[in-house]
């Protein structure tokens, strides 16, 4: 993942270089593969729910957070001047149910909160439903013989939405068509799914014992090279077709979507949250127009949104996690959320029982 980010910078970088205008100086990549080489060689794997010494008098311990392979919170025990204090982290918090990995662990408690927000007020859809709902859209649009074009991230969500598929066709709820995962590093993703079965479920354990192929090789085909990829835009037959990256900002997905934005009979699913000013959040938005790799496109293919396959706790979720601390946390500090998300939430917390709940400001420091 950090190569293939460098790879973004160094291109973004290139860019902006190639259009700057005169005077304005050079941009330099946030960081590049020499970068990534140096960083991989200080990497040290730790297990989870094991205290590491950082420093004396400063104590991290990793706990499960159940959202991404290998995701956790941070809850960090400081000896300071006026005793110990802790401090835990969410990073992003995961949601209970999703197939393949475990539910989240507890969050630790701390004096200083610090959490995500990103579905503050909003409530996702049931597992089920979700299943169903993206069973109908690949029906429908196959009907009509256009090609589900599926934005996702390469770790996480596109083997969530391979685990759908192949059980939606496994039970013959989908009609026989293929189905593609065009994403190199989600090919590299999914061989590191494959490799670490600790992580999973003890529901996705059973199923593996019945159906070892759970990602479904033997009717999904994964693309890697790129002549493959430019294959897909010549087929005529409706397919789905799973490529990076999640948001539209970048990767193979820019070209599918230029290549069938404009075709009533496609659909294009939004498989989970689009930040602002992204082309997915465009699409979500249904502009009448989207600007593509440069060129301004009529948006005539149907747009569906299906949160429930994100891998984010929602409102109800994230209350459930965090409501046992209320006695506990001093404070509470929410982020990664859009403004009105964080509200909402932070109403929910304030009405659970927090009594110092705020959004910070950039650069803000807080006490404990």
């Amino acid at each position: 993942m950090l190569g293939d980010a460098a790879k973004i910078h160094a291109e973004d970088a290139a860019y902006l270089n190639r259009h700057r205008e005169k005077g304005e100086p050079k941009v330099e990549p946030l960081y590049d593969g020499r970068d990534v080489y140096r960083t991989l060689l200080q990497l040290r794997a730790e297990p989870y729910d094991k205290p590491v010494m950082i420093s004396r008098g400063l104590e991290a311990t990793f706990v499960d957070a159940g959202h991404l392979l290998g995701s956790a919170m941070i809850s960090l025990r400081v000896d300071g001047p006026k005793g110990e204090r802790r401090l835990t982290f969410t990073g992003d918090l995961g949601r209970p149910g999703l197939p393949i990995l475990c539910a989240p662990a507890p969050v630790p408690p701390g004096d200083l909160l610090i959490t995500e927000c990103t579905y503050g007020g909003h409530t996702h859809e049931t597992v089920e439903e979700t299943a169903e709902r993206l069973g109908e859209v690949v029906r429908r649009t196959a009907e009509r013989g256009g090609k589900v074009l599926i934005p996702a991230f390469s770790v996480g969500r596109t083997q969530t939405i391979v685990y759908f598929l192949h059980q939606l066709m496994h039970a013959g709820r989908l009609p026989d068509l293929p189905i593609y995962v065009d994403s190199p590093m989600a090919v590299r993703a999914t061989e590191v799914f494959r490799a670490h079965p600790e992580c999973f479920a003890d529901s996705t354990l059973r199923l593996l014992e019945e159906h070892p192929d759970l990602f479904g090789e033997q009717q999904i085909r994964y693309v890697e090279k790129v002549h493959e990829s430019i294959a897909l835009n010549h087929q005529r037959e409706p397919c789905v077709i799973i490529s990076a990256s999640g948001m539209c900002e970048g990767g193979r997905i820019l070209h599918h979507l230029r290549h069938n934005v404009e075709d009533p009979r496609s659909t294009i699913l939004i498989a989970g949250y689009q930040a602002e000013g992204t082309l997915g959040r465009r699409l979500v938005e249904r502009r009448p127009e989207v600007r593509i790799l440069g060129r301004a496109l009529p948006l005539k293919a149907d747009v569906v949104v299906l949160n429930g396959l994100s891998s984010h706790a929602d409102h109800d979720g994230l209350l459930r996690s965090l409501t046992p601390l209320a006695a506990k946390a001093q404070k509470v500090r929410l982020v990664h959320g859009e403004p009105e998300r964080a509200a909402a939430l932070a109403e929910g917390l304030r009405t659970a029982g927090f009594n110092d709940v705020a959004i910070p400001e950039r650069g803000e420091s807080v006490a404990i």
